[in-house]
């Protein structure tokens, strides 16, 4: 992986390494979040001022210990904590590999005795970095309701050890696993705000995460197509911005800025993948994501078999995957024409209240029926609901474009 540019890059990339060699190290998950957050600020204020040091992550984990131990013996918890604060040596003396820690945490958080929504709106705080915002737009629900998710996990696992998950006790929390790492990894290819389009660092973690996963799982056909749907992906993410960091659609992208290396590594794992078993819904979108990277532009890519693969994408999602039926509208346009997508969009509304991306694929089929007008107006809706400025630039100037 690419070595992070920035104090924030480290620090980001450092956090859930942190966190779990001290609750590795100490227990007291939510203590040991609480002193790992104050080891970020002072090292966010130290380290431009002194100067990063040799071992960023030792630096951290020694801040974060001092604030943790000094927490353990504070006066407000001495009557509850006695014992503990007495027991202050690490568990373990080994130091594990960053990688373990991670993973360690990353499958604690993911315990099932805590009910699903809990366990991805906890992991994707503790791993993946991400604000109680952020995650809730991700989940199109209120701030409120993550953060109260987020508060009763680490209630529940505030005595649960810290230790590796054994095997089948790891195959009942893959789902949560993967799920959450695929949420990080599309916060950081399209970020939900910002002035950003791309968070790199956040793609890059998903991804070194998902390697690590599947080095645990390697014929497991879920984490195999998780990971091609991520490079294959993440593979164009050069040609999605311009020059002045506006965003540039994929039937407009330069496909000679794509990363071939990742395209070819991706494509052999999908078909890796759709060898492991019936093909579940990361091995189908990686597919897909394997027929848009090998097409040698917009007129050559095989819409009617992308079609095809959202159509058992969405008849094998059983809650529904909004997401999957938007792709699915989009594909169905493009084999029967706007009209045809128009149509289908309309059921779709109900399931994207919080969301700019309706209406943003909504204006783009107008605009190809040539209603110009209603068009533009569906382009300013989605500009005025999206948080991210490159994409609010870009439907901005589509909408001035077809009404001046």
């Amino acid at each position: 992986m690419t070595a992070p540019a920035t104090v924030e890059d480290l620090l980001r990339l450092h956090a859930p390494q942190v966190l779990g060699a001290l609750v590795r190290r100490y227990g007291h998950f939510d203590d040991a979040e609480e002193a790992v957050q104050e080891s970020l600020l002072a090292a966010a204020d130290r380290w431009p001022r002194d100067g990063v040091p040799a071992n960023p992550r030792g630096w951290l984990i020694r801040v974060a210990s001092r604030r943790l131990m000094d927490a353990l013996r504070s006066e407000a918890a001495r009557s509850r904590r006695e014992r503990a604060a007495v027991r202050l040596a690490p568990r373990e003396v080994r130091a594990a590999p960053a990688d373990d820690d991670t993973l360690t945490l990353l499958f604690l958080c993911c315990d099932p005795a805590l009910p699903p929504p809990a366990r991805v709106a906890l992991t994707l705080r503790a791993v993946g970095g991400l604000t109680t915002a952020e995650i809730a737009r991700a989940h199109l629900v209120p701030e409120a309701t993550i953060a109260q998710r987020i508060s009763r996990a680490k209630a529940k696992l505030r005595d649960h050890p810290f230790q590796p998950p054994g095997p089948q006790d790891r195959d009942s929390r893959l789902a949560s696993v993967l799920q959450v790492l695929y949420l990080i990894f599309n916060e950081g290819y399209t970020a939900t705000s910002g002035p950003a389009l791309h968070r790199a660092e956040l793609a890059r973690e998903a991804i070194r995460l998902t390697r690590a996963v599947r080095r645990l799982l390697p014929r497991e056909g879920a984490v195999t197509g998780l990971l091609a749907l991520m490079l294959l992906t993440e593979a164009r993410s050069a040609a999605r911005t311009g020059p002045d960091g506006e965003l540039v659609p994929l039937a407009e992208q330069d496909r000679s800025r794509w990363d071939r290396a990742a395209i070819a590594e991706g494509t052999a794992l999908v078909e890796e993948s759709l060898g492991e078993g019936p093909p579940g819904p990361y091995p189908l979108q990686a597919a897909i994501a394997a027929l848009h990277d090998e097409a040698t532009g917009p007129d050559t890519t095989d819409w009617p078999q992308i079609l095809a693969l959202y159509d058992v994408l969405v008849a094998r999602s059983p809650e529904g995957d909004p997401m999957a039926e938007l792709g699915r509208v989009v594909a169905l346009s493009m084999v029967e024409g706007p009209g045809a997508g128009l149509t289908a969009l309309t059921a779709l509304e109900p399931g994207f209240p919080h969301t700019h991306r309706l209406a943003a694929v909504r204006a783009h089929l107008l605009e190809r029926t040539g209603d110009r007008k209603a068009a533009a107006e569906a382009y300013r809706a989605a500009a005025r609901t999206t948080l991210t400025l490159p994409e609010r630039r870009y439907l901005q100037t589509r909408a001035a474009r077809l009404d001046p």
